[in-house]
């Protein structure tokens, strides 16, 4: 069997790794969109590096965009086959992509306007919404542990990473003349102490592993501080300086752990009275996911439910679904919190609320996740004091803060845990994707430091013979 890298290599976007069995028969790991990369973006997305008609099946990790994103678009240009993934997978795929495909629909109308105007011709969505539904179509869920027969040369059954609800590692089993041979793709790995969902749980023994590397060199703050850091947040935003607190977050994952920190804090008469603005149609959607999955959530979350079975509402707080509501968000004087998509500040309605709030030094700008270099919620990050929002020059007078501690990605010593399972004698490879070059050097030396032994940062294109 041989593996070949074609996304996420270079950069924590673009999930997608072709393996070639000794029969010749194709299958895909991820099939996901290059992000917040520029005008290199749509280019690297519209090429896929593989035959779509050539690809007997997928096996897709879990449900973020970076990773299944592109699988509309594969479809569209051909391929037949079976798309894998856990039940809240799918769950969660079946909101996301009709999402992204409304996303692209959107932005080409944006960009054709301005085409038409210099005299340009008019360009076509990557993929549009009747592309996500027939994509759809394709998709089968498999249980967790459940062991399916791709062929008669591999297997795979998934096993719980924790890093979004459905996440999986994809554990494969390759009987290619008659040896036995075990390569295991982590996707993305969640955290040990995570205040919803399910730690990741250990994976059977691997000659071969892939693993993602996004943290790979950085350790986060324990989550249990994120509860305290929120709420003096909100103290001296909307309490002290009667501002509004802004909040950049994904719909799936990050949204509904803030959600849940305030419905902690409301619990335990901690958080003060004021409105609270879940700004996003996706956002609620998934939240319907989120609940429709209890099997996901920690034994802890479990056992609060019987005092309190829906960890994500609250009084005060208020999804918004209708544009001309969140429109009305813009006009609203008094102190609030407003959580709204995407968690890097690109796209959707949050660009609007961070073009009004921006300006004005009573504002904060709460970032709570990764944010791809290059972005506008990295540029806050970094202390730009002016960023381009609509194709206009902002000034940023509002507070920038950050809580990486709410991350879903495994920090350096998350996925040193991660992989305390495996025998270090009987791992041949470990390969390293999904993280910036700093990333995947720093790990790449912790691993080695730690005892194993062959660690290789594949570079994108590049193939190896996994014997």
């Amino acid at each position: 069997m041989k593996i070949k890298f074609i996304g996420a290599t270079e950069t924590v976007t673009g999930s997608k790794h072709l393996l070639l069995t000794e029969k010749g028969k194709q299958f895909l790991l991820d099939c996901g969109l290059y992000q917040g990369l520029g005008k290199e973006t749509d280019s690297l997305n519209r090429h896929l590096g593989v035959n779509p008609s050539h690809i007997e099946a997928v096996v897709l990790s879990h449900a973020h965009i970076d990773h299944s994103g592109n699988l509309p678009f594969l479809v569209k240009n051909g391929f037949m086959g079976k798309i894998y993934c856990t039940p809240a997978t799918y769950d969660a795929c079946e909101i996301l992509l009709l999402d992204s495909a409304h996303i692209h629909e959107s932005d080409i109308r944006y960009i054709n306007k301005r085409r038409l105007k210099k005299g340009f011709d008019p360009l076509k969505p990557l993929y549009t919404s009747k592309d996500a539904e027939e994509c759809l179509k394709r998709f089968r869920p498999i249980p967790y542990h459940h062991e399916f027969h791709l062929c008669d040369e591999l297997s795979f059954h998934f096993t719980d990473v924790g890093h979004i609800i459905g996440s999986a590692a994809i554990n494969i089993t390759s009987n290619e003349e008659n040896k036995i041979l075990k390569l295991c793709f982590s996707g993305d790995v969640g955290r040990y102490n995570d205040l919803i969902l399910n730690a990741p749980e250990p994976f059977p023994q691997a000659d071969y592993i892939v693993c993602e590397s996004t943290y790979g060199n950085s350790i986060h703050e324990n989550p249990e501080n994120s509860e305290l850091k929120l709420l003096n947040l909100i103290i001296k935003t909307c309490i002290e300086k009667k501002g509004k607190l802004i909040v950049p977050a994904f719909s799936l994952g990050r949204t509904q752990e803030i959600v849940y920190l305030l419905n902690v804090l409301k619990n335990k008469n901690l958080l003060p009275k004021m409105k609270v603005f879940v700004d996003s149609p996706l956002s609620f959607k998934a939240t319907q996911v989120m609940r429709k999955h209890p099997e996901c959530f920690n034994e802890t979350l479990k056992a609060s439910l019987h005092q309190d079975p829906d960890p994500f509402d609250f009084e005060d707080l208020k999804y918004i679904e209708d544009v001309e509501d969140s429109k009305f968000l813009n006009e609203i004087q008094e102190p609030c919190m407003i959580i709204s998509a995407s968690g890097m500040g690109d796209a959707g309605r949050i660009k609007h609320h961070l073009s009004n709030t921006i300006g004005n030094p009573n504002n904060t700008v709460l970032i709570a996740g990764y944010c791809s270099p290059g972005t506008l919620g990295a540029d806050l990050l970094a202390g730009h004091k002016q960023v381009h929002i609509f194709g206009e020059v902002f000034e940023v007078k509002a507070e920038v803060e950050a809580i990486q501690s709410l991350s879903a990605h495994a920090d350096s010593s998350d996925l040193l845990r991660f992989l305390s399972c495996q025998n270090k004698e009987k791992i041949k490879k470990i390969f390293l994707v999904h993280g910036e070059a700093e990333s995947k050097l720093g790990y790449r030396s912790l691993l080695i430091q730690h005892g194993y032994r062959e660690v290789i940062i594949p570079e994108k294109g590049e193939s190896f013979l996994l014997s």
